[in-house]
């Protein structure tokens, strides 16, 4: 049946003026004026709202997202002494279940330093805590965590609870195990939900099994083929393993596959040594060589590659690899896999270049900047000023012709669509941000195309009928030119009737594939969708 949705703002390059669109059987059929609309069996007044294409978030993880909204989140947390008064409510709660918590930053405390084992263990009354840092590449736990994962006797291990590395890995998988299979399948469920109650319709789940495991992603992607869900991407992160990724049918064998760890937790692969720890310069964990071979056997298995590199270091090696796949495959081949870098955070000029070359997308995270930016922010405390200002270079990427898609690294920052298109446009390193239409294409088209889908992420006939609508009011024309100045290098934003960027609508609902997945108006009878 053919359902025609009108009286809304489309926001489609089909038409200029367009107030009306028409889907059937999950596709977009017709798209113009309300005065020219297609018969159909169905009729949907959206009451003058904004219609845009959904937004995809290119780089989540599901359940940890889902236990940070539903447990213990310590983003907010103001000081040291705050988030240990947080974590002994949280293990009131529990009752001495393992506690697993996410989101502290000690850059931001007064006290400039993590919980330690001794002190988690007195505000927990000795169970078992897992507090992974903001990063997800350092964790603390307590003794009892410790004791029970190992992890004290594994490199990477800094002593007082502190784990990195293979440590943390082990730390986070004896945490998890606590988890029943009702406790991830809720977790996953309460993720996609606020994902679609922000208007994503699409998210690319990095998962692997240092982050959760094959039980894990299978069950994400059960929830999401049986249940009314948006759509879920998924990557499998192992070096050499791309039979996982091959037999569950999943898109690429990489994503989160780590080549190295973050600049927050002192893990992220440099080719000097950081300036707040000179005896350190972060950890490349496989050589190029290693990276190549696993590029060659992804490609050959028709699989999309990709890694997690943050450092300069880490963003060499991955790159070494991808040029010498595309010696034996040659380029042409390598180019069409269309493969990944995430984060990508210290690339220069000279990479970026190479990205080029090779046809690799730039996964990045804009609230990376906006977090950790700036002259007085974390990223100038662990790398001094010259690098700090380097990082993460939007706009270089979109000069040279690289690709991007936008995402949150959720639960390292939140789930935030708006918002990660404000921080692409307000990059706090000046002339690195994109125009508020770029950014908006990396965080919708760009997440489509990201995972070789050309045709979705746009409002036209053909292009499968994944939209939100929004409680929006445009930017007015009077006041166009006074209101851009202050962000924008263009006008396209107010020109195609989207609200001004300070502002964050309210999604009314969130339609992916023709099925509606979120409805704020379900339950009301004061004006129907």
């Amino acid at each position: 049946m053919t359902t025609l949705y009108r009286n809304a703002r489309v926001l489609t390059p089909a038409a200029r003026d367009a107030t009306a669109f028409a889907v059937d059987a999950g596709v977009v059929v017709w798209v113009g004026d309300d005065r020219g609309a297609v018969a159909a069996g169905e009729t949907v007044d959206l009451g003058g709202a904004l219609v845009t294409p959904a937004f995809v978030d290119a780089h989540v993880h599901a359940t940890a997202t889902g236990l940070s909204l539903g447990g213990l989140d310590l983003s907010a947390s103001t000081s040291l002494a705050d988030a240990l008064d947080r974590v002994n409510s949280a293990a009131r709660r529990r009752r001495g279940a393992v506690l697993i918590g996410s989101g502290w930053d000690d850059t931001t405390w007064p006290e400039g330093r993590p919980p330690t084992a001794a002190e988690l263990d007195r505000a927990s009354w000795g169970s078992g805590v897992y507090l992974s840092r903001i990063d997800v590449h350092s964790a603390v736990v307590s003794s009892a965590l410790l004791a029970i994962s190992g992890a004290a006797t594994l490199p990477g291990y800094a002593g007082d609870g502190l784990v990195r590395l293979e440590s943390h890995h082990a730390a986070r998988a004896a945490a998890l195990r606590s988890l029943s299979r009702a406790d991830v399948a809720a977790a996953q469920r309460l993720a996609l939900h606020r994902a679609a109650e922000l208007g994503i319709g699409c998210v690319h789940e990095m998962s692997g099994p240092e982050i959760s495991g094959i039980e894990d992603l299978q069950s994400l992607l059960a929830i999401a083929a049986q249940e009314r869900s948006i759509d879920v991407v998924a990557y499998w992160g192992a070096l050499g393993d791309v039979a996982t990724a091959q037999r569950l049918g999943l898109r690429g064998a990489g994503g989160d596959l780590f080549c190295d760890g973050a600049v927050g937790s002192h893990t992220a692969a440099m080719r000097t040594a950081y300036a707040d720890d000179p005896a350190t310069a972060g950890a490349l964990r496989y050589p190029a060589d290693d990276l190549a071979d696993h590029v060659l056997a992804s490609v050959n298995a028709g699989l999309q590659c990709g890694f997690h590199v943050i450092g300069d270091a880490a963003i060499d090696a991955a790159l070494t690899g991808f040029e010498k796949a595309a010696a034996t495959l040659g380029q042409a081949k390598l180019v069409a896999g269309r493969h990944r870098l995430e984060h990508g955070e210290l690339a220069d000029d000279e990479a970026i270049g190479r990205m080029s070359r090779l046809g690799l997308v730039a996964s990045v995270q804009p609230a990376f900047d906006r977090l950790w930016g700036g002259p007085d922010g974390m990223y100038v405390a662990r790398l001094g000023n010259e690098r700090a200002a380097a990082m993460n270079p939007f706009a270089r990427f979109a000069a040279a012709g690289v690709p991007m898609c936008l995402s949150s690294d959720s639960p390292v920052t939140p789930l935030d669509p708006w918002g990660g298109v404000r921080a692409a446009v307000r990059h706090r390193t000046p002339g690195f941000g994109l125009s508020p239409k770029a950014a908006f294409a990396a965080a919708t088209r760009g997440g489509w195309r990201a995972a070789g889908d050309d045709a979705s992420g746009v409002l036209e006939p053909g292009a499968a009928a994944t939209f939100a609508v929004w409680d929006a009011e445009p930017v007015e024309p009077s006041a166009a030119d006074e209101r851009i100045s202050a962000w924008a290098t263009d006008p396209w934003w107010s020109l195609t009737g989207l609200p001004d960027l300070d502002s964050t609508p309210d999604c009314l609902r969130t339609v992916v594939r023709g099925h509606t997945v979120f409805d704020a108006l379900e339950n009301s009878q004061e004006v129907p969708l």
